[in-house]
Parts: structure tokens; C-alpha cells; sequence
């Protein structure tokens, strides 16, 4: 198993398009450290200009927490994309080349074919996380030094800097949590897909289409609307609550490992019945 592993994370590393992910978080990342190091005071007085009346801001409020917090909420809109792009790559670009017939003449199973399929694809994803965890935190240290975090959600929140510390590593994990979410996805529709781009194509589709049907809240829809993986996509801000819902956190958690369960069933399953033509 772990030769298959090794085998697949080679294939991934070695198409260009794996790369695309990895320049693109490094060039928003870096993009919006810059601009906030150049311009971050300004930002802020815009931001905090209706509250400068009520409120007296003392201290370093541009910090590697704030901007941190600000990288999570500009990024965590691409991620999916990104991830979509190699995933969605997985088995379908294996039929795309015709090399499957070859690959399962060798005593290995289908299973543990897209095992290690799917092990390398959620390694990459979990790359893509880590490397936003080094350029925000890292680099934002850096530049930015520590501080404590200021939110604007719907009301004022202050966190002291060893408050926000470990609220950015729950909410990280859960980030992991729900892009492996769109990794399955990937992985399902790419499984019925001849061509890569059909379940990159449909990943978005699918996120983009359920996220403005759950924004609209369509009358008829709205009961299913709990019940919808693209509700807990942004549930990583709940970290971020000065009191932490665990109701809400157990919900989100719960119905991304359901789907990534049903998610990885049904390509297994129509996998191993499937006839392999290429």
C-alpha cells in the first residue's frame, strides 16, 4: 500500500497543474500581506471608522492574527477550486490516458487502487492548507509581529493573542475537515468521468449552484438547507465566536465526515463494478 501511495503522490507531483494550487495560495497570501503591510492602517480606519466614537483602540491592531484572520476569509473561496483541480484529476485522467487496463493487469486491487488514490489527492489537499498556515502565520509574524484580534461579526470581538492561537488551529483543522469534503466530491465525480474536466467542472458547479440556492433560501428548499455539505464550508468561523456554539461545531463536523463517507462509497462502489474500457 504504501508503494501504491508513493506511486500516485509521484503522478500528482509531476503534472503542472499541481503546482497551480500552491502559486496561486502563495500569491493571494502574499498579495494581501502586502497590501495590508503598505496600506493596513488606512484599511483599518475605514473598516473601524463608525466605532472610533463608541470605542477606544489602543495597541497594535494590524498583527499576524488580523491579517491572518482577513487571508482565511478572502482564500477560503478559492481553496475549493484548487483543490478540485487535482482531485478531480485522480481517476478520470487515468481513463483519459488509457492506462487503467494496464495499471489493473498487476496483482493490485481496485480498492486499494483508489485508496491510494484518494490518500495522495488528501495529501495534496492538506499540503495546500499547510502551506497557508506557514505564509499567514509565518510570514505575518514577520511582518506584522503578534497582537490581539479584532473580528467585526455582526458584533465587536477581541481576542488576546493566546486566545487566538488556538482558535486558529481549530479552525485550520476544521478547514482541513471540510476541503477533504471537496476532495470527495472530486474523487466521487471524477469515477464516472472519462476527461478531468467534466469533475472539476462539475465540483464547481455542484458548490456554486447549491451555495446560491442556500443564499437565496428558497421557501421549498429551506428545510434541506441544514442539510447541504456547502452550509459547512465557512463553518471553520465559528472558532471565532467569543462563545463557541459546540452544538453548531458538532453539526458541521458530523455532516462533513457523513459526506465524505457517502462521498467515497459511491466511488468505490461504482468503481469496483465498473467495466474498464481504457
Amino acid at each position: 500500500m504504501n508503494k501504491l501511495v508513493r506511486i500516485e503522490l509521484y503522478k500528482i507531483f509531476t503534472k503542472p497543474r499541481t503546482y497551480i494550487g500552491f502559486g496561486a495560495v502563495f500569491l493571494i497570501v502574499v498579495a494581501i500581506q502586502l497590501g495590508f503591510y503598505f496600506e493596513g492602517e488606512e484599511i483599518l480606519d475605514f473598516v473601524i471608522q463608525n466605532l472610533k466614537d463608541s470605542f477606544l483602540f489602543e495597541g497594535k491592531l494590524i498583527n499576524v492574527y488580523t491579517v491572518s484572520y482577513i487571508v482565511l476569509t478572502s482564500l477560503w473561496i478559492h481553496v475549493p477550486i484548487l483543490i478540485a483541480l487535482v482531485t478531480g484529476d485522480l481517476i478520470a485522467g487515468e481513463a483519459n490516458s488509457g492506462t487503467f487496463r494496464l495499471i489493473l493487469t498487476r496483482p493490485v486491487s481496485r480498492t486499494k487502487l483508489l485508496f491510494a488514490k484518494f490518500f495522495a489527492g488528501w495529501t495534496y489537499t492538506y499540503l495546500v492548507i499547510i502551506l497557508m498556515i506557514v505564509l499567514s502565520v509565518g510570514l505575518g509574524s514577520i511582518l506584522f509581529g503578534s497582537g490581539d484580534l479584532l473580528i467585526l461579526k455582526g458584533t465587536l470581538n477581541i481576542f488576546k493573542a493566546e486566545d487566538a492561537l488556538w482558535r486558529f488551529a481549530l479552525a485550520y483543522s476544521y478547514g482541513i475537515l471540510s476541503m477533504t469534503v471537496v476532495a470527495s466530491l472530486a474523487f466521487m465525480l471524477s469515477a464516472f468521468a472519462e476527461n478531468s474536466i467534466g469533475p472539476i467542472i462539475g465540483t464547481f458547479a455542484i458548490i456554486i449552484g447549491i451555495t446560491v440556492i442556500s443564499t437565496l433560501g428558497f421557501s421549498m428548499l429551506r428545510p434541506i438547507i441544514p442539510f447541504l455539505f456547502t452550509t459547512y464550508l465557512p463553518a471553520w468561523q465559528l472558532f471565532f465566536d467569543y462563545e463557541l456554539d459546540y452544538g453548531k461545531i458538532s453539526r458541521a463536523v458530523f455532516t462533513d465526515l457523513a459526506y465524505i463517507i457517502l462521498f467515497l462509497s459511491v466511488a468505490f462502489y461504482h468503481f469496483r463494478k465498473k467495466d474498464i474500457l481504457s
